[in-house]
């Protein structure tokens, strides 16, 4: 597989260079560049501390850590966190936003959230019919099993 480079900035000396996690995922852990302090019901948008550039037609997903809620007990808002390629200037800082529901502290450097880069979706053409031909798999959120 061809490596693909990324240009990043670091905004913040205190958080741990980027690197794959522990050489065992294709996914890269992301650090709190700041600390911060919330309530439960709380909202904040934690600053990540990082810019990039990323290669032409991919796109970030961001998403918590396994152990995010377990060790601080919030979650990420948007479910999943994309940064298209056009959020690449130098003060594009990426962000975690995140909704405690429990009082807590994250410290600079606490690993929060991870990601992986993926390539765009391809352009799409929709075309409109009266059936479609595939099998029913009869029900939402199931493999037919009432």
């Amino acid at each position: 597989m061809e490596e693909k480079k990324i240009l990043i900035k670091y905004h913040s000396n205190e958080i741990e260079k980027l690197k794959y996690i522990d050489d065992k995922s294709d996914w890269i852990d992301l650090r709190a560049a700041e600390d911060v302090v919330l309530k439960a019901g709380e909202f904040k948008l934690i600053n990540l501390g990082i810019s990039m550039q990323l290669p032409e037609g991919y796109e970030a997903h961001v998403v918590p850590r396994s152990s995010t809620f377990k060790n601080f007990g919030v979650i990420q808002t948007n479910s999943i966190g994309i940064i298209d390629g056009s959020y690449c200037g130098e003060n594009d800082i990426w962000k975690y936003p995140v909704y405690a529901f429990r009082d807590t502290e994250i410290h600079v450097n606490d690993r929060i959230c991870q990601f992986r880069i993926v390539e765009n979706q391809p352009k799409l053409n929709f075309v409109e019919v009266e059936h479609l031909t595939s099998k029913d798999r009869s029900g939402f959120g199931s493999t037919g099993i009432s």
